[in-house]
């Protein structure tokens, strides 16, 4: 089992841009919420084939809403960071925005790939 730094970075990139399009049209907890679903969608199933090696159409299901669940606790992070922001300071910029999600991401990356290992793919 193997976690590449890049898998890592280019899911960050592709949750950052997409957040970053729809913030022109959407809340920054709405923005942040269809970045993450999208994201985390195609990052468990990478995850299940790539990192930890599962084949098959056996227990696709289940892996996938186990990193559901994990996406809930990783969306209450972000979007808590984001309305702690937008709590205390009255109309932070984009950038600002962006590092506080990129931040709260690392965080919940480092917890979610925690849970994958312990949790979703264990192998009994």
């Amino acid at each position: 089992m193997r976690k590449d730094p890049v898998e890592w970075i280019l899911r960050g990139l592709y949750s950052a841009v997409l957040y970053l399009l729809l913030r022109e049209a959407l809340s920054p907890l709405w923005a942040n919420g269809v970045a993450l679903v999208a994201t985390t969608l195609a990052n468990t199933a990478a995850n299940r084939r790539f990192t930890f090696g599962v084949r098959g159409r056996t227990g696709a299901l289940r892996h996938q809403l186990k990193g559901l669940a994990i996406f809930a606790v990783g969306l209450g992070v972000t979007s808590g960071s984001l309305w702690l922001l937008h709590a205390t300071v009255p109309a932070p910029s984009r950038f600002t925005e962006m590092v506080v999600l990129t931040l709260a991401n690392l965080f919940v990356t480092v917890m979610r790939f925690g849970a994958m290992r312990l949790w979703i793919f264990v192998r009994r």
